[in-house]
């Protein structure tokens, strides 16, 4: 025990002093070095007009390693191709003065106010048309200095090899709204979303952005709607509807509805009169993707068979159905309850209707997706009178029936009680088509049974619980599907030629609405009548009286027999020709006397019943509503907020988030 303690004392002994203030000569005091100008070792800003800077930074970076791991010159390394070039090598440059500054003499000097403020002015239209932040450390206020404070100009190397004077000449473009500049490349779900809310601001008077619903994984179906009185509906206008991306790998659909609202816009402003005429005599509603999460998918499946090692396989064959489904896996053009079915099952009855038909209380205890609820419950909440639908892998427009009349469901013709009109509209479409109704421009599985790029859904392909019967069935709406082409996910160089194709039939289809006939039924004292029926005779397929007692009938030129009639009146009924090019609807009016319900108008009641008793019956047993419980508590909206394309980039792991990148964050 006493060796142990000697052995102590002697290491205690044998120890340095401690520093002690309290004596002098015991402690010496820390010299910390001075900051010295290092050469520039960034490799993003080897072309500065210097070569020496110092750390630790402007943004306060203390080494060259802070520098290089921040999202500050990450954003740096790849601005070029963000902005497809535009404002480079300014950009750059003028964040390199910031993250490696120039240095003279073992002194910093900051970046002059001037070039920032002339660089923002050239330049943040390219951050807006990416929905991308002006960069917090390209704030000329806070890291730029004036010229009295000695600043030097970042861009002095570029001044030098372009010439100073032209430089300086040159002319500050105001920033080009998106809402008015069709971009023929691809949009994310977040670029759809942020160009149709630009078209909106833009032409505020024409245009307005409603959400319809959202996707399982949380993303908004929005709609932009063009009307002289946006938002409300207009006495004896039809609404009409455009629907792309049901499938979502079929994706030319979804940019030329971006495109066309694009369009409406901008030329209505430029005073086009076929614009402007049917924005104000029509309420037009545009919905470019009702499938945003399979629209992911399918980019995301895409990419990655870009990268295959296969050179040979085409990577748009391998990807052919990628997407194509919700995030349910479910088919949204499989998922709408099957009137026709119950169609075909009434077709011996005496006296029997193919409109209006209920939705079966069964349909709601199978798999709904909430896309497809979304769009029946808007189906139902606006008095559409004529809607197209677009999907890709054909060419060709497709009317109802979708579901053969055979018996075993086999391809055979299954014509509705109104095929001449489906017949006049599809071809309405196709011949304003550049190629569709041309015999040698047909592609895909359609080109046996299409007759000049029309054909019967059902002699094509059957099959139950598509969209197009549903509007037919359930409302007033005639829908078609519209195949724009064989290549379901085109190369990004095409969609121009897209766009040429289609765009005069997009605008002479809208037009179509206006034809047929168009009134009001109201009674004797002036009072409209809503839910009053109105046949034509010969077909046995009735529309019915909006809100305000206006209605609108698509018809083919000829003689028609047409009735109104309502519970507790007389009907009324008129004879009406209506003349080949008609340019408007014609005007017929009802006005109905009120009577006592008589036998026989009891027993036609008992047989609407039949076709309309259950019609407000919409999800009575609430099961959709349970399940959209369960989604929103398994999943947080912040975490399905949608984020820009370009997010993913920056999210270095174990950072944080670079939200200063963000608009609206």
């Amino acid at each position: 025990m006493l060796l142990i303690l000697l052995q102590l004392l002697v290491l205690v002994s044998c120890a340095p002093p401690r520093c002690d203030p309290g004596f002098r000569g015991l402690c010496k005091p820390r010299v910390e070095e001075k900051p010295k100008c290092t050469d520039v070792s960034l490799s993003y800003c080897d072309d500065m007009a210097y070569t020496q800077t110092m750390f630790p930074n402007i943004l306060g970076h203390k080494t060259r390693g802070d520098a290089e791991a921040g999202a500050e010159y990450l954003l740096m390394s790849v601005v070029e191709s963000l902005l497809r070039g535009e404002c480079n090598p300014e950009i750059r440059m003028l964040g390199c003065s910031v993250l490696a500054p120039r240095c003279e003499k073992e002194k910093m000097l900051k970046p002059c106010r001037t070039t920032c403020e002339t660089v923002r002015k050239r330049c943040s239209h390219a951050f807006e048309g990416i929905e991308m932040a002006w960069p917090y450390f390209l704030d000329c206020d806070r890291f730029f200095v004036s010229q009295q404070e000695g600043c030097y100009d970042p861009l002095e190397g570029l001044r030098a090899e372009q010439g100073g004077e032209a430089f300086d000449s040159m002319e500050i473009l105001p920033p080009e709204e998106p809402a008015t500049t069709r971009q023929f490349t691809y949009h994310t779900n977040a670029q759809m979303i942020g160009i149709l809310k630009k078209t909106e601001e833009q032409c505020s008077d024409i245009a307005r952005t409603y959400s319809i619903g959202r996707s399982l994984e949380g993303r908004e179906l929005l709609v932009i709607e063009f009307s002289n009185n946006p938002g409300r509906h207009e006495l004896l206008e039809p609404e009409i509807k455009y629907i792309g991306n049901m499938h979502g790998n079929e994706v030319l659909g979804r940019q030329l509805l971006i495109f066309l609202a694009q369009y409406m816009c901008s030329e209505y402003q430029l005073g086009n009169e076929r614009i402007q005429t049917l924005i104000n005599t029509s309420r037009i509603h545009i919905l470019p993707s009702m499938n945003p999460d399979g629209y992911e998918l399918a980019v995301s499946g895409l990419q990655d068979n870009n990268y295959s090692d296969d050179e040979e396989q085409d990577p748009r064959y391998d990807s052919w159905n990628i997407g194509r489904s919700n995030a349910q896996n479910i088919d949204l053009n499989r998922n709408f309850p099957d009137l026709t079915s119950v169609a075909y099952s009434r077709r011996r009855q005496k006296r029997y209707r193919t409109d209006h038909i209920p939705i079966p209380d069964y349909y709601w205890f199978g798999k709904v997706a909430p896309e497809t609820y979304a769009v029946m419950k808007w189906i139902r909440s606006i008095p559409f009178v004529l809607s197209a639908n677009f999907h890709g892998g054909d060419l060709v427009v497709s009317y109802p029936y979708d579901l053969s009349k055979h018996p075993l469901e086999r391809n055979m013709f299954s014509p509705t009680p109104d095929d001449k009109v489906f017949k006049l509209l599809a071809r309405t479409y196709a011949n304003a088509h550049e190629t569709m109704s041309n015999v040698h421009a047909r592609c895909g599985s359609s080109r046996t049974n299409s007759q000049k790029g029309t054909v019967n859904g059902a002699q094509w392909s059957s099959s139950a619980g598509g969209m197009q019967d549903f509007n037919y069935l359930h409302s007033n709406c005639f829908e078609v599907t519209v195949e724009l082409g064989c290549d379901k996910f085109p190369a990004e160089e095409e969609l121009f030629t897209g766009w040429e194709e289609n765009h005069e039939a997009l605008i002479t289809f809208m037009e179509a609405a206006h034809g047929g006939i168009k009134g009001i039924v109201s009674d004797e004292e002036g009072n409209v009548v809503t839910g009053a029926r109105v046949s034509v005779r010969g077909i046995r397929h009735d529309i019915t009286t909006a809100e305000n007692g206006d209605y609108w009938r698509l018809l083919t030129p000829g003689i028609h027999v047409v009735t109104a009639s309502a519970p507790g009146y007389s009907r009324s009924v008129k004879k009406v020709h209506l003349p080949r090019h008609m340019q408007t609807a014609g005007r017929v009016d009802f006005v109905l006397q009120k009577a006592a319900l008589e036998l026989d108008a009891q027993k036609e009641d008992d047989v609407a019943i039949l076709s309309m008793g259950t019609y407000d019956r919409f999800d009575p047993y609430n099961q959709y509503e349970r399940y959209t419980l369960t989604s929103d508590l398994s999943q947080n909206r912040e975490e399905r907020a949608e984020k820009p394309w370009w997010w993913n980039y920056f999210v270095l792991p174990g950072g944080p988030a670079p939200t200063w990148l963000l608009k609206h964050y």
